[in-house]
């Protein structure tokens, strides 16, 4: 009889693989790195997401309250205590992308679960003034190969709708595989929408998703510049 995915008996670190600087990695927007989130980003995640409402709450989940209150730069701290707290915890890997030295988005690797699951999701934004630069793509490869690496993990997941042919593309580009159709999965806009998840577990990556990204001539390395 099973125990359950959450049993364990092997002791194991606490946070691996946390904190952790993952790049850079360059690509035709600018030089990629991720790093911890700061509370110091408040101003500059503000001023993002105030003015890119329209390119990102089409995809987020509903929450209670106005955006402009949520996206506030005072709002910052909550969010980023509660990031801070749970990846103190071992529960989540939450970085700051950012694009030659300028903060350009998040990536969070969240509910993380080990023991004999060792699974995560894993979600995404970039300021839409780096649309289609390669900056979220590179982020993915990064935070991918690092999640898989010395953070442990086994399998990591996205769930994306449809219409978000950006962020499909993204995924596309650095190996994730289709594996369904989540109906009226997520609360987004005040109604529940259908989500395509995509998935990928440490055995696909072979020499990792950095490599592929360099070997097919979307991104290089710092010193082949």
């Amino acid at each position: 009889m099973s125990t359950g995915y959450g049993a364990g008996s092997v002791m194991e670190p606490r946070r691996p693989g946390w904190p952790a600087v993952l790049g850079p990695l360059v690509v035709p927007a600018g030089v990629v790195l991720l790093r911890p989130v700061r509370l110091r980003d408040a101003q500059h995640w503000s001023r993002i997401r105030l003015r890119d409402r329209e390119y990102l709450e089409r995809w987020e989940p509903t929450q209670a309250g106005d955006w402009a209150e949520r996206n506030a730069a005072w709002a910052w701290l909550s969010q980023w205590s509660t990031l801070r707290r749970l990846a103190k915890h071992g529960q989540c890997l939450p970085f700051a992308i950012t694009v030659d030295g300028g903060f350009a988005g998040q990536l969070t690797i969240g509910n993380i679960v080990r023991a004999a699951l060792r699974s995560a999701w894993i979600g995404y934004w970039v300021s839409s003034t780096l649309a289609g630069g390669g900056v979220a793509t590179a982020a993915v490869a990064l935070a991918t190969d690092h999640a898989f690496g010395q953070a442990g993990l086994h399998r990591l997941e996205a769930t994306v709708r449809p219409e978000n042919t950006a962020s499909l593309r993204v995924l596309d580009k650095v190996g994730y595989r289709k594996e369904g159709l989540f109906l009226r999965y997520l609360d987004v806009q005040g109604a529940w929408r259908d989500h395509l998840c995509y998935a990928i577990t440490a055995e696909e990556v072979g020499d990792g998703l950095v490599t592929r990204l360099v070997d097919s001539g979307r991104a290089t390395l710092p010193e082949q510049r």
